[in-house]
Parts: structure tokens; C-alpha cells; sequence
């Protein structure tokens, strides 16, 4: 595949259902890609150097030596992509390739340009990005999403220890995934016994399964910013919490997680609004009720105005990934009632985004 210089775009991500569940095995999920893209420039040049221009850090080098990559910088932020190289020049090595010196150019729109994060999967975009510009620069053949996924998610891992995946997933394949986690600890521990990353690549990740799947047709999505950044790793360990100190309280949120993304994805796979909208209902009083026992809030205020002026105007909404602020997405069953909601969440002071289904995963940008 190689060319002397080649950009890679990938869309970031939203949940659409299942959260917290998909943490616990063969727990299901429904997460979305967006069109809003990292892009990853890789040119091959006399020396390495890499420059991640959403932090202002520009032309560091880099260097690849006793299996891994080091960029020369302090900064905290440059872990993700230091793992992401590691992992793709490692796999490149045990293909018996030596990839020639490169300049790596990292620049992501999945924030707002005044620096507000809205929750659209930045890392797990941003690592994808590095490990397809790598892998499509340097490999004789034209890598899968399987492949890209799956180096991505090793990366992931390592360097954030958890996390389901799902937004990996969603850079790597684009569209409506319905999605089961590989399980962190179970990769972890799968990366440290295997002998190396291709033997890692060829067994058999137990828990993982994927499956593109489509709104049904005449439903309109809304995504509404609630401009309130939340943290996920946080939110996840409350949650895990509630595991050990309420196990029964637990399991039954797992139950009720499970039955209303069944009855989301029966809606996806039968084309039947009823039941999308159904599920999305019971999906959101799963989260709220899961968050009063953790003792946090899922469904914040402005969360819950959202949700509430979704279902006022005859469709369904819920909080979108872990919740406690950031986006909340809604289901209309027509244009109009979707642009009255929005205009509804205007005055209520919630900022709808203008995203959109991104069909693909990590590609080749378009020159």
C-alpha cells in the first residue's frame, strides 16, 4: 500500500444503548459511529517525528527500540499514541517487515473548536487512526477492520487498563454495531501469556462478538450537548462498586439492560419503531434507576429535561454512553417532530450537534 504520504480519517463514536452492561460478559450493546474524524497523516521522510496538533505539540521525535515506541515528551497525553505505534511497528516486525522511517500528523474535530470536549470517543478514535496509518502505509495487502479493531483495542487496553471497546469498534467499522465486549481483564491477561501479538490475533476472544445493524427507515436521530463534560473511568468505577456491594441490586440492572436493548435491536432488525422506541424508554429508566443505588447521577437535570422533551414530542430519548452530562441522543418517528424537539432543547439550553451515522470506519481520506 505504500505511497510517500497518505491521511487517515476515522469517525469518533456515541452509545446508543447498553451502557455499563457491555462491561460484564455477553452483556449486549448498540453504539453508533459519527461524522466527526480524526485524521492521521503519515509521510515517509528521513527522520521520525510526530505531532499531535490538538495539544500544540509538534514535531517530536520518536524512536522504536527493544519492542517499543518512544516519543521524546513528558507530556502524559502522548501514552495513547506511544502504545498505538508500539503495537502496530511490533506487528509489523513479526510479519518480517521494518517500516522505514515515518512522520506522523494527528488532528481530531471530534471536540468543539473552543476546546469542549462532547464525549465522542477521542482516545480510542485518535489510537484506531495511528494503528490503520501504520498498517496501511506499511503492509502489502489492504488491512481488515478485524485487524485494525483488534490492534486498537490491545492498545486501548494497555494504556487506559479498561474500557468495553465498543468506541474502538465504532472507528474501526463504522455504521450501527451491535456489539459484545472481548472483556479488559480478559485481554490483559490473553496479552501477557500469548508468545506474541499474532498468536494473540489468532485465538479466540471468547466474549467478543459484532454485527452491523440500521435504524429503521423514517426514524429521525437527535443528539443534544448538555454542556457538562462528564468523566466515564469515574462513572465506572461507581458502578463496579454497586457490583460488590449490591450484587442483587446489580444483576437486576444487567436483566434490565439486556431486555431493552434486545427489544432496541428487534426494532433495528424488524424495522419496528415501536419496540426501538420501547427499549429506548426502558434502557433510560435502567441507567437512572442503576444510578440511584451507585449513588451518582446517570441522568442529570438537563439530561433528564432532554429525555423528557424527546418523549413529549412523541419519540424516546436517554443519556448516550456513561452519562452525569456530556450528549444524550433521541428517537423521533418524523422530521418535523425532531426539529420541534430541537428547537424545544434550545430553549431549554441543551445545544443539539449536527452529527450524523458515519457509514464507514477507519479509511483513506479523499485527497
Amino acid at each position: 500500500m505504500s505511497q510517500t504520504s497518505m491521511t487517515i480519517k476515522v469517525p469518533g463514536k456515541l452509545m446508543m444503548a447498553g451502557e455499563f452492561a457491555v462491561l460484564q460478559p455477553n452483556n449486549h450493546l448498540v453504539v453508533m459511529a459519527v461524522d466527526r474524524y480524526v485524521f492521521t497523516t503519515i509521510q515517509l521522510k528521513d527522520t521520525n517525528k510526530i505531532s499531535l496538533m490538538d495539544f500544540q505539540l509538534t514535531n517530536l521525535s520518536w524512536k522504536y527500540s527493544d519492542g517499543k515506541a518512544v516519543i521524546a515528551s513528558d507530556d502524559p497525553r502522548t501514552r495513547f499514541v506511544e502504545e498505538a505505534m508500539t503495537i502496530a511497528i511490533t506487528y509489523l516486525n513479526e510479519k518480517q517487515i521494518s517500516p522505514a522511517p515515518f512522520q506522523l500528523t494527528i488532528n481530531s474535530e471530534l471536540d468543539d473548536e473552543s476546546g469542549v470536549k462532547y464525549g465522542l470517543g477521542s482516545s480510542a478514535a485518535v489510537v484506531t487512526s495511528v494503528i490503520a496509518a501504520i498498517l496501511k502505509q506499511f503492509l502489502p495487502f489492504d488491512p481488515t477492520a478485524e485487524l485494525i479493531f483488534k490492534l486498537a483495542s490491545i492498545s486501548h487496553v494497555i494504556t487506559q487498563g479498561n474500557g468495553s471497546g465498543a468506541d474502538v469498534a465504532a472507528s474501526s467499522y463504522g455504521g450501527f454495531l451491535e456489539y459484545s465486549s472481548f472483556q479488559a481483564e480478559w485481554l490483559r491477561k490473553a496479552h501477557k501469556d500469548a508468545k506474541s501479538l499474532t498468536e494473540l490475533l489468532q485465538c479466540d476472544w471468547i466474549y467478543f462478538s459484532l454485527e452491523p445493524v440500521q435504524l429503521p427507515k423514517n426514524v429521525y436521530m437527535c443528539i443534544g450537548w448538555t454542556g457538562s463534560p462528564a468523566s466515564t473511568p469515574k462513572l465506572v468505577d461507581k458502578i463496579l462498586q454497586l457490583k460488590s456491594d449490591n450484587l442483587t441490586q446489580f444483576n437486576h440492572f444487567l436483566s434490565e439492560s439486556e431486555k431493552a436493548v434486545s427489544k432496541i435491536l428487534t426494532g433495528m432488525k424488524q424495522n419496528n419503531v415501536e419496540s426501538l422506541f420501547d427499549g429506548v424508554k426502558q434502557n433510560r429508566h435502567a441507567l437512572a434507576t442503576v444510578g440511584q443505588h451507585a449513588k451518582i447521577a446517570i441522568e442529570t437535570p438537563l439530561l433528564s429535561k432532554l429525555c423528557d422533551l424527546a418523549e413529549a414530542c412523541g419519540g424516546a430519548g436517554k443519556p448516550s454512553g456513561a452519562g452525569g452530562g456530556d450528549c444524550g441522543i433521541a428517537f423521533m418517528p418524523s422530521q418535523e417532530q425532531a426539529q420541534q424537539l430541537m428547537e424545544m432543547w434550545e430553549k431549554a439550553g441543551i445545544k443539539p450537534l449536527s452529527l450524523n451515522p458515519s457509514p464507514f470506519g477507519a479509511k483513506i481520506a479523499e485527497s
